[in-house]
């Protein structure tokens, strides 16, 4: 238990004295150490929690200045002021103007007698210090121990069970997705709403970081899992005290084996669903029935589906062929997670004959594509093809194959659309005209300080249809630093969102950057000149 002033109270070898009628919620506060000082500034040598002693040898007499010296010493973060009385010393017993300013500020104000010398009273709160840290190490100990001896059960259920019951801490286990895969709380089907932006955080920077927040009053804090890729998040509803806070390193450690080994137990379904998805594939014209059979026998009962294609290396940075292979099929894996029905295969080989090879994946209609790959596929060309029945999926696979090179000189997937229109219109239009519009429109946003990052957050919630959730997840930042960005951008160019003509305008003048910036250097459409720049830069 930490140590309280109280406790030290108690201790009749100490003899400590209380000079005012000290409330007992002062008396609980916790003393982290113990220092000696007569200066009359003594704060900015604290650090908070010390019991500060002192046998008032600079201690100013005239009420006034005794408030200074104790807000002096609150400020500094002390827990209490000890003053030391004795024979041959200043005083021999606490002055009147210094147990009012105590009691005022609400400092618990002791007194130490002549036979107790202030190594006494040091000793005492470093020795219980000792026993408290000795404590928290034994029940970090007990509390490991049955974790490991829960590891060796059958699944994740017992290590949270144990991790609960022994720390009081709520903990869940869920997917990147932020599906629940286990829970110490058999009640508990589905983790708190307010985790919801916290595990999208977390699982969009893959296993480089943890997060924590306090939301509704509730402790809550996820954890990354996994060896070399992201394979779940460790979710704590609580505060954990630093015993439990010790042990949290050794939960994620076995909690990731205990993933690593379900991800290979589950290889022989991944296997049997990427050669159902051949079988599909396989027949140039099969029966509408069938295929909808067989799509439907891996829980997979959209109407339409489309074709998603991406290719886990390209030229720049291939990989030896076993290394390449391996790379391409865990981002399948990580895709079949992610896509209901799991339909994903790798094939033999990519454009140019790459040995990582494509992988090819069929999913519902509705699904969120785009978010999928940025989760799992960051950075890979990806063509997604038109929505089309279950047995003319072939075309819409061959359709998203033919747009990965479009996808790779863009930097984001291509998708197959009706209308190009956009695409027409900037096609047709003189490149130099075209980008000094981009530059009317947009210039006040170069001239920024952060007026890239404000142009990129306008695209993309652009690009969105206005949707603020999938503009965070795309630019992995929190919605309210998304709306924060397009108040500026407002301000900056006068411009309303709400606005029709200034949407659209907005709209079209990042179109134009985001064409340019595609096009500049590949052989294609005249690079355009460099956006205009801050007057002596």
């Amino acid at each position: 238990m930490p140590l309280r002033i109280s406790d030290l109270l108690a201790r009749s070898d100490l003899a400590l004295s209380v000079t005012y009628d000290v409330p007992p919620r002062l008396l609980d506060r916790t003393i982290e150490a113990a220092t000696v000082s007569d200066l009359p500034v003594p704060g900015k040598w604290l650090q908070g929690g010390e019991l500060l002693m002192t046998i008032g040898l600079l201690l100013p007499s005239d009420p006034a200045a005794c408030r200074a010296y104790v807000r002096e010493v609150t400020e500094g973060g002390a827990a209490c002021l000890a003053l030391g009385l004795g024979q041959g010393l200043p005083y021999q017993e606490a002055p009147a103007p210094l147990v009012a300013a105590a009691e005022e500020a609400g400092l618990p104000l002791l007194t130490v007698p002549d036979e107790v010398p202030f190594i006494a009273v040091t000793k005492a709160v470093f020795d219980a210090r000792a026993d408290e840290q000795r404590e928290v190490l034994h029940r970090a100990f007990a509390t490991q121990r049955r974790l490991t001896a829960a590891a060796a059960g059958d699944g994740l259920r017992p290590m949270l069970a144990e991790w609960t019951a022994a720390t009081g801490v709520g903990a869940a286990v869920l997917d990147p997705l932020g599906r629940l895969l286990a829970t110490g709380d058999r009640a508990q089907h589905t983790p708190p709403p307010q985790a919801r932006d916290l595990v999208e955080r977390v699982a969009a920077r893959g296993l480089r970081g943890s997060a924590s927040s306090t939301a509704g009053g509730q402790q809550l804090e996820v954890q990354p899992l996994g060896a070399r890729r992201l394979r779940g998040l460790l979710l704590l509803t609580g505060r954990p005290d630093d015993a439990a806070r010790s042990v949290v390193p050794g939960l994620v450690s076995l909690l990731s084996l205990e993933l690593e080994r379900r991800h290979l137990r589950d290889e022989p379904e991944r296997r049997r669903r990427s050669a159902l998805l051949s079988e599909l594939l396989a027949a140039e014209d099969p029966a509408a029935d069938r295929a909808r059979d067989m799509l439907h026998s891996v829980g997979l009962t959209a109407e339409r589906v489309r074709g998603v294609v991406v290719e886990p290396e390209d030229g720049r940075e291939a990989a030896a062929g076993e290394a390449a292979a391996a790379a391409a099929q865990e981002m399948a894996a990580d895709l079949a997670l992610a896509i209901p029905g799991g339909l994903v295969r790798v094939t033999g080989t990519g454009p140019g004959g790459a040995p990582g090879g494509l992988i090819e994946a069929v999913v519902g209609e509705d699904l969120d594509v785009r978010d999928v790959l940025a989760r799992f596929a960051p950075h890979r060309p990806a063509g997604i093809g038109p929505a089309t029945a279950p047995e003319a999926v072939r075309v819409s696979l061959r359709q998203a194959t033919g747009l990965l090179a479009v996808s790779r000189s863009a930097g984001e997937p291509a998708e197959a659309r009706q209308s190009q229109a956009s695409r027409l219109l900037l096609d047709l239009g003189d490149r130099r005209t075209l980008h000094g519009y981009a530059d009317s429109v947009l210039g006040p946003l170069d001239l920024a300080d952060n007026g890239e990052e404000l142009i990129a957050t306008l695209a993309a919630w652009l690009e969105t249809g206005g949707a603020w959730d999938a503009t965070s997840r795309r630019l992995g930042v929190h919605r309210h630093t998304v709306r924060n960005r397009l108040d500026k951008a407002m301000d900056l160019t006068g411009r309303r969102l709400d606005d029709p003509d200034d949407r659209f305008d907005l709209w079209l003048a990042t179109r134009i950057r985001r064409g340019d910036a595609a096009t500049a250097g590949t052989g294609g459409r005249p690079a355009p000149p460099p956006p205009p720049t801050r007057p002596g830069r």
